[in-house]
């Protein structure tokens, strides 16, 4: 009887060991420098703020499934691929109001292990709920990797983060080589326009515009996010390649008169971006696909051998762990969403 009884302790203490050791809850540190706890094993996200950009975050760490919020305000045809990525985001509800501010009592209904977002201002909202959040913050392009190194930690997969970290490095330094020996004179003029606005909506691009070799005609050195000009101003620039976010702004460039003169428009040079997890001309984990995207658009003789195609489909595999279709893959780089 004893020796059932101690056999019977061991066996609840051994099991009680082996629990502790394989899920110990651990402190991160975010991108405001808080230290955050978290338990041993993530299995419930919530994201705020601009869902797109984080939900790729969490796509790319190949923890989409992990999502327990729906997409609110970006619940609409242009962001079908979130979906897809992570189909039960179609059926979640909604943990933010439309101005963005977190929904606290869907929040705690939700019960989640984690909130991750860029809304500075939601932190201590949430945090005073007691539900762990971590905060993350891009502004630089180079940001995009810290946030993954957060998200590395946050999972437990540091290791994807540093791949991923490779990946962005690699993928611009091979555009960059690729680049070598152009002048300046034969670097086209670009011009990523919001036509309803007359802006340029997305500061990144000032980024990956001259990373694919092209010189953006809207890059004054701005802090700010959006940069509104006139149409007098777009005649002036007179840019040789429009890069348009959405096919109504391209239909409305192709039928407006005051654009018809333009050196793009005139020879056709008006392109959509791709759509993936995110719009690619925007901040986004694909960030380094619309560098080569833009690469094989700005010089396409310089870049023929580049392969866009399967450049995307590798990455999607590789970290969303979704394989595209020809149509899937086809549809993304339309930008027809």
């Amino acid at each position: 009887m004893m020796k059932r009884r101690e056999l019977l302790m061991a066996t609840l203490a051994a099991s009680a060991g082996s629990a502790l050791a394989a899920d110990p809850a651990r402190a991160v540190t975010d991108m405001a420098g808080r230290k955050v706890v978290l338990p041993g094993r993530i299995e419930r996200v919530v994201t705020l703020g601009s869902l797109p950009v984080i939900n790729s975050f969490v796509f790319t760490m190949g923890e989409g499934r992990r999502i327990v919020n729906g997409l609110a305000d970006f619940n609409k045809p242009h962001w079908k691929y979130q979906t897809v990525f992570a189909p039960q985001l179609a059926a979640q509800p909604t943990m933010q109001q439309p101005n963005r501010e977190p929904n606290l009592e869907a929040l705690l209904a939700a019960k989640p292990d984690v909130v991750i977002t860029m809304h500075r201002e939601s932190v201590e909202r949430v945090a005073a709920l007691g539900i762990p959040v971590v905060f993350l913050a891009w502004r630089e392009a180079e940001d995009v990797k810290p946030c993954m190194t957060v998200l590395g930690q946050v999972f437990g997969k540091p290791e994807v983060a540093q791949r991923y970290g490779a990946w962005f490095d690699g993928t611009v330094a091979r555009v960059q080589e690729g680049l070598r020996g152009v002048p300046a004179e034969q670097r086209p003029k670009v011009l990523y326009l919001q036509p309803e606005t007359l802006s340029q909506p997305r500061l990144i691009a000032e980024w990956w515009i001259p990373a694919a070799g092209g010189i953006s005609v809207t890059d004054d050195k701005r802090k700010t996010e959006t940069r509104t000009f006139t149409m007098e101003q777009v005649l002036l620039w007179n840019p040789d390649i429009l890069l348009l976010a959405s096919p109504e702004g391209l239909e409305r460039v192709r039928k407006d008169p005051t654009f018809a003169g333009l050196k793009a428009v005139k020879s056709g040079q008006m392109h959509l971006v791709p759509v993936g997890a995110h719009t690619w001309s925007n901040r986004t984990a694909e960030q380094p696909l619309t560098v080569l995207w833009g690469a094989k658009t700005f010089h396409p003789q310089r870049f023929a051998s580049l392969d866009i195609g399967a450049e995307t489909r590798r990455f999607y595999r590789d970290y969303f762990g979704y394989t595209l279709n020809d149509a899937q893959l086809a549809e993304i780089l339309s930008g027809t969403l």
